[in-house]
């Protein structure tokens, strides 16, 4: 067991909490905007729902926020190398041209609470979420718009996850962005057959 789970209680990010709640401040402006902003436009438009930590000890301290939505990874769009990475795992008959997945939107860890490895324990939990008994839905993969910048992508690549596309000339060229522009963000992936089974997804 962990931190958040030993001394944290989940929250459904609201109005209600956010009002009872020191401000949620992360590394990220657009983040801490969105958290305190946006959350709440995009669960009444259906298009995704945000959640907390709080700490148990004093309720009023957010350690971490982060979204989820559902998403889908549509392997028949990949090209031949990675949609045989993405199926690698599936059995022959179980493969399919879209696979249930869920996005995880936002996520960021209190700057207080830097430096503590909660990030991982966040992600850890959030992968074990969706492969809970009690889960409404089927969900194979966690997917994830990841900033294009070293400490986001080192942050992911560490907690398991794959990039979607093998070079950022690929993934520019199957998702229309613009020859010669950067991409801002980097598509990535998480198999959750890899915990639900207990093996390893290379």
């Amino acid at each position: 067991m962990g931190f958040l789970i030993e001394q944290c209680t989940l929250y459904e990010l609201t109005p209600e909490v956010l009002g009872d709640c020191k401000p949620f401040v992360c590394d990220k402006s657009d983040l801490n905007e969105f958290f305190e902003k946006d959350a709440f436009n995009y669960r009444q438009e259906l298009m995704g729902k945000s959640y907390c930590f709080r700490l148990d000890e004093d309720p009023s301290v957010i350690i971490c926020a982060f979204t989820v939505a559902n998403d889908s990874i549509k392997a028949n769009m990949l090209p031949n190398s990675r949609k045989k990475k993405v199926n690698k795992e599936v059995p022959r008959a179980k493969q399919m041209r879209s696979y249930p997945a869920v996005l995880i939107g936002r996520l960021g860890v209190s700057k207080d609470w830097e430096g503590k490895g909660l990030g991982r324990e966040l992600m850890d939990f959030i992968k074990s979420w969706f492969i809970n008994p009690n889960n409404k839905t089927g969900c194979r993969f966690v997917v994830v718009d990841a900033y294009n910048e070293e400490g986001p992508l080192s942050y992911y690549l560490k907690n398991g996850f794959s990039y979607l596309f093998s070079t950022e000339e690929q993934e520019r060229d199957y998702t229309g962005v613009p020859e010669g522009k950067e991409l801002e963000t980097r598509l990535m992936y998480f198999d959750l057959i890899a915990i639900s089974t207990g093996t390893v997804v290379d």
